[in-house]
């Protein structure tokens, strides 16, 4: 997969991309957005590929959507940008891989909802977090989303209003990422965390990533209703029943993806 504002390669199981704007900051254009999501359409329809890691070069994440595209459009424009927005973020969950993002600086406005948006999230120690649309006039309502159902309502309000950024260790103690590392360890934590969730079967990973983001909203009654169901249906899955037995023999599973 070649494209021009994003770069792709394999590390065994592993995918990694990078946003490679690193001139504009990573701003998500239309056009590094609409290669990003193919790019993880192509992912998602590879076996072979368990994990993904969402990099950026340079020293921003992502400074958000390119602003240069948002003066002296009409609605059918801004309608656009922000439906192939939501679609890129809804990729990210719709995939089978779990998604890292490896934040090694600041990410803000669509840049954090990228952050919010994946699975799980390691950060260096310099990353930062802000959603500053309120102070040019644009609210950050579509980052919004993630943001709030990744560190509640309160603090996704307070970020949302200010403007102000939080530094990674409050993005930790807050949710929107997972864990802080030196810098010159964010590498190899996120390629660690990626290989541990490489180890378990591809079929029982993708089917719990789905059936999370499925049940996460619903009331507890129905979450519970779902996830039994999806439970006993995991449990015929022959990777269920050879990762069963192979605890109970004390041996090391052979995962067939069935």
């Amino acid at each position: 997969m070649s494209y021009e504002n994003i770069c792709f390669e394999s590390d065994g199981n592993i995918a990694l991309v990078t946003l490679n704007r690193p001139q504009r900051r990573n701003a998500l254009s239309l056009a590094l957005m609409l290669e990003l999501i193919d790019c993880l359409g192509e992912i998602g329809k590879r076996s072979d590929l368990r994990v993904v890691i969402l990099a950026a070069a340079g020293k921003v994440f992502s400074s958000g959507h390119d602003l240069f595209e948002l003066v002296g459009r009409d609605i059918g424009d801004y309608r656009n940008l922000f439906e192939v927005c939501t679609e890129l973020m809804t990729k990210l969950q719709s995939i089978p891989q779990p998604v890292i993002a490896e934040v090694q600086g600041m990410a803000t406005a669509a840049g954090c909802q990228l952050v919010a948006a994946c699975d799980l999230a390691i950060a260096a120690e310099e990353a930062a977090f802000a959603t500053p649309g309120v102070r040019i006039g644009l609210f950050c309502t579509t980052p919004m989303v993630p943001l709030s159902r990744a560190i509640g309502r309160k603090r996704a309000l307070e970020m949302l209003l200010t403007g102000e950024p939080i530094d990674a260790r409050r993005a930790a103690d807050w949710g929107l990422v997972n864990r802080v590392v030196p810098a010159a360890r964010l590498q190899e934590e996120t390629r660690q965390l990626a290989g541990q969730i490489a180890q378990a079967s591809d079929l029982v990973v993708a089917l719990g990533k789905q059936a999370f983001y499925a049940q996460v909203d619903l009331n507890q009654q129905k979450a519970y209703d779902y996830a039994k169901e999806v439970m006993s249906m995991n449990a015929l899955a022959h990777d269920a029943q050879e990762g069963i037995s192979s605890f109970l023999e004390k041996r090391t599973p052979r995962w067939t993806g069935r």
